[in-house]
């Protein structure tokens, strides 16, 4: 047994737990923490202006890392992270999101800053947990850990009044569950029966089109992505945030699929399958391209894998439903159909490279009024200078649909990052600053930003600038919400 401060436990369970940064600022009901933190210096604080860019870093170290991103506020500070926690939520980033609180039963007495944290966040979390007695802390990092990166990954809330940080406990801490300190923390399979339905479907289509979506990326399951679209001859799509679950040099690439970043060649394929196979996809209003895709009337069959049962099914029908981790699923693809020796009917390569040179010649030519620059030839010049191991982390708007449309990812993995879960504009400096800290010091992470995202993160260049990370900013100045204008044109003909 051990005499410490809470804080001082906090600290040493997140160390536990391979912790290296915490994104966050301080605040009064936080400084017995930073108190604490003055003499724990394996644990390194990075300090954000504004508690929502916090959560913001955090998620962006997150995506990058395959680690639980920590953030932390005052309780003053916690209204501002909503954006980032619910952004993660629908993202299914997993978060430690730490809020201080005044001390313990003095909620009702109208102390400055006090208000109910617990409601605040118990509908955008997996869960919603307070500290009432120090020694609790242990027990309630290990549960934080554990929800945040099982299941459909996710954010979970650990609220710590301030006078249950300062509280002197004598305490043996125990081991970190280490399975959960990466996330997936655990990778159940569909089961067997709907994985052999599922590879006799796959087996038998001759127009077969993956989309895959960012339950890819989080799964890390690249390799098989590819292994499954070659085994069956499949083309593949993806979603804006599922861009990268496969090289977009791969002979059965399609690049983009649904609304934004994605073309007519991408979406031509989906109009015509015989069947869709969504893969860590929650076919949402932007990878469907509102609902369209496939189009209304398409007797496309369906199989569906999501570790997300509450978007499991959405919009297939009665497809073939997998629930599982998009890893461990598509290896148990793989091994049945190997196993039960069958034979696809499907080769898309050819189809692909034929059409895809038919198209090639349809870019736009750049014909634009004199001092505009033409979308597609700014980002091949960008993409064409930055360094092959770049990551770009685009704000959502037009900074994220020119990239995800022109630039073609040239190795699978998380190279490219956005957050059109929920579109929050200033998403993308701040997450650019957290994923620099789970890539190499010498990698290259560049921002794409638009005036309109820009607007909401300027306090962060101090950031940049006191960091000193090697985050490039590149900004696309059309003088409006760009996305906003484009489409108040084309749907209402305004300005």
């Amino acid at each position: 047994m051990s005499l410490m401060k809470t804080a001082e436990a906090l600290l040493a369970m997140l160390k536990k737990y391979d912790v290296e940064y915490v994104f966050g600022l301080p605040g009064e009901t936080t400084l017995g923490l930073y108190h604490a933190w003055e003499k724990f210096d394996e644990i390194t604080h990075v300090m954000a202006r504004d508690e929502r860019h916090a959560v913001f870093m955090a998620d962006g170290y997150a995506r990058l890392s395959g680690k639980p991103g920590v953030c932390e506020g005052p309780s003053v500070g916690a209204t501002h992270m909503i954006p980032g926690v619910v952004e993660a939520l629908k993202s299914c980033v997993p978060l430690i999101v730490l809020t201080s609180d005044v001390p313990l039963h003095s909620e009702k007495h109208n102390m400055l800053t006090a208000f109910d944290q617990t409601a605040l966040f118990e509908n955008i979390t997996k869960e919603t947990l307070t500290a009432t007695r120090g020694d609790e802390i242990p027990f309630l990092i290990q549960r934080a850990f554990r929800v945040a990166t099982t299941g459909c990954p996710g954010p979970v809330h650990l609220r710590l009044p301030m006078d249950v940080i300062e509280e002197e406990i004598s305490i043996s801490l125990p081991p970190a569950q280490k399975p959960f300190s990466t996330y997936p923390g655990t990778r159940p399979a569909a089961d067997r029966d709907s994985v052999a339905e599922a590879a006799k479907a796959l087996a038998s289509c001759e127009r077969g089109v993956m989309v895959c979506g960012q339950g890819v990326l989080a799964s890390r399951a690249w390799d098989e992505v590819a292994e499954t679209a070659e085994y069956f001859g499949l083309a593949v799509g993806t979603t804006i945030n599922g861009k990268g679950s496969i090289a977009e040099n791969h002979p059965l690439s399609l690049g983009v699929t649904g609304s934004r970043g994605s073309s007519a060649f991408s979406n031509s394929f989906l109009e015509e399958a015989d069947l869709v196979f969504f893969v860590g996809n929650s076919t949402d209003s932007v990878g469907t391209d509102g609902g369209t895709l496939p189009r209304a009337g398409s007797e496309a069959r369906f199989v569906h894998l999501n570790l997300n049962e509450r978007d499991l099914g959405n919009a297939c029908g009665n497809g073939v439903l997998l629930h599982g981790d998009v890893k461990s699923t598509l290896r148990a693809l793989l091994d049945m159909a190997r196993q039960n020796r069958l034979v696809p009917s499907c080769d898309m390569r050819p189809v692909v490279a034929k059409r895809r040179g038919a198209f090639s010649g349809k870019k736009r030519s750049g014909n634009l009024p004199e001092g505009l620059l033409d979308p597609l030839q700014a980002v091949e010049a960008i993409t064409t200078a930055m360094p092959p191991d770049t990551v770009i982390v685009a704000d959502p708007g037009m900074s994220a649909v020119y990239p995800a449309a022109f630039w073609k990812v040239p190795s699978a993995g998380r190279r490219f990052v956005t957050n059109y879960a929920m579109g929050a504009l200033g998403y993308g400096l701040p997450a650019a600053l957290g994923a620099s800290f789970a890539l190499p010091e010498e990698a290259t992470v560049l921002n794409m930003s638009g005036d309109g995202s820009f607007g909401f993160v300027t306090g962060e260049l101090e950031t940049a600038a006191r960091l000193g990370r090697n985050v490039k900013i590149v900004l696309f100045n059309n003088k409006s919400y760009g996305w906003i204008r484009a489409t108040n044109r084309f749907s209402y003909g305004g300005r």
